[in-house]
């Protein structure tokens, strides 16, 4: 663990500018940097520097536990009316020979096959499609609650619930009031991309705003709901853009408390309509998460997704303030490895991924949606792979 004294020496650190020497101040006295102090780590905050600070509250708050947990994940459709330019997943409605739609049926078939399994969640999220609507959804969280009462529900970003919802002719509070009734337990926190307008115009245009994005949420916050948050970074945006979002998440986790873990999510560049882009380098990558979790004081969580940014490199993120890596024993999810991860039809063993979290002296915790803690690994002695039936693999944006 980090301890106060290589705070201190970072603070007594003649080469340290008296900016970041204050910002650094503020972190180990817990006061909330501003979004300009924000700005200036992303500008001159050296990796080593905010890696620092960032391990430091991510010790202070959890130690060494390394969450993770079992799910499973369902994709209703990769068919969808919108054109997002980052996405490698969606077929648009005029290529509909290229994806998939499922019906109800063929989704609580998948979800029969994990009957038995030790599985805690289900993860829903897909395209937008106009059958797949309010009714539609009500009924299939039902028929999972009437299946598995115990079986976490985790649906929907608020750019499928802004389109059902509209579709309806319902408001968001009364929308979600009726998805709450009918077996929605948390949302994700996918859809988010970058909030500022000048960059959604850029890569969404047609998809909810940034500020109906927050509305979702927050009305399903009022109802007592946790749920996620995402950022897509290292496409078209600016670090004023970065800090903006985070300022807007910041600001509305203070009126809510609803958010559990913010989960910064690389851009992708293969088979996109952004292509051309470069994709920012690691050192950018571990710096995100680090300023994220410098950033975001009132959120309990950071996650970082192992197979968009390689086992090794989520073993890094691990000591710049990341504390969950997720986890699921599904290898059929797409998302990621369309758009070009590191990690191509991931799979880890339960054994594996507790030994990717020990061998950075972290302690391996596998939890529910909610954070409460199902088993300590740090003891664990593996007798076979299997152990399991399944394997920890790539989850889809959460």
């Amino acid at each position: 663990m980090i301890s106060n004294e290589k705070i201190e020496f970072l603070l007594q650190d003649p080469a340290l500018k008296p900016e970041l020497r204050s910002i650094a101040e503020k972190v180990f006295n817990q006061e909330r940097i501003t979004p300009d102090e924000g700005i200036l780590l992303y500008r001159e905050g050296e990796l080593g520097f905010v890696a620092s600070l960032a391990n430091h509250i991510r010790e202070r708050m959890h130690g060494d536990d390394t969450f993770f947990n079992r799910n499973f994940h369902i994709e209703p459709t990769n068919v969808c009316v919108y054109d997002c330019k980052f996405c490698s997943y969606s077929r648009l409605i005029k290529k509909r020979g290229e994806g998939w739609e499922y019906t109800l049926e063929d989704m609580m078939d998948i979800v029969k096959k994990y009957d038995g399994q030790p599985v805690t969640e289900v993860h829903i999220v897909g395209g937008v499609l106009p059958q797949y609507d309010l009714q539609f959804y009500a009924e299939f969280f039902q028929k999972i609650k009437a299946h598995r009462p115990d079986l976490h529900v985790k649906a929907l970003t608020p750019v499928e619930y802004h389109y059902i919802f509209k579709k309806a002719k319902v408001s968001y509070a009364e929308g979600m009031k009726i998805m709450k009734e009918a077996g929605l337990d948390s949302m994700p926190g996918g859809g988010a991309e970058i909030f500022h307008p000048d960059i959604r115009l850029q890569i969404a245009a047609d998809k909810c705003t940034g500020d109906q994005w927050l509305q979702i949420h927050e009305e399903w916050h009022k109802l007592g709901g946790r749920s996620n948050a995402t950022m897509l970074y290292g496409h078209v945006e600016g670090y004023e853009h970065r800090i903006h979002h985070l300022e807007e998440l910041r600001k509305l986790q203070d009126r809510t408390g609803g958010f559990q873990t913010f989960i910064p999510l690389k851009f992708r560049n293969q088979d996109n309509q952004m292509s051309h882009l470069p994709e920012v380098n690691v050192i950018e990558d571990l710096r995100n998460y680090a300023i994220s979790r410098i950033y975001l004081d009132n959120f309990s969580h950071v996650k970082a997704y192992w197979p968009m940014i390689s086992r090794n490199i989520a073993q890094l993120s691990l000591s710049c303030g990341v504390d969950d890596i997720d986890g699921t024993i599904d290898d059929t999810t797409k998302i990621y490895s369309m758009a070009g991860s590191e990690e191509q039809n991931p799979a880890m063993s339960t054994r594996e991924l507790v030994n990717l979290i020990r061998q950075v002296g972290r302690r391996p915790i596998e939890r529910d949606t909610l954070y409460n803690v199902i088993k300590d690994y740090t003891d664990e002695v593996f007798e076979e792979d299997t152990q399991f039936k399944g394997y920890v693999a790539l989850p889809v944006v959460n």
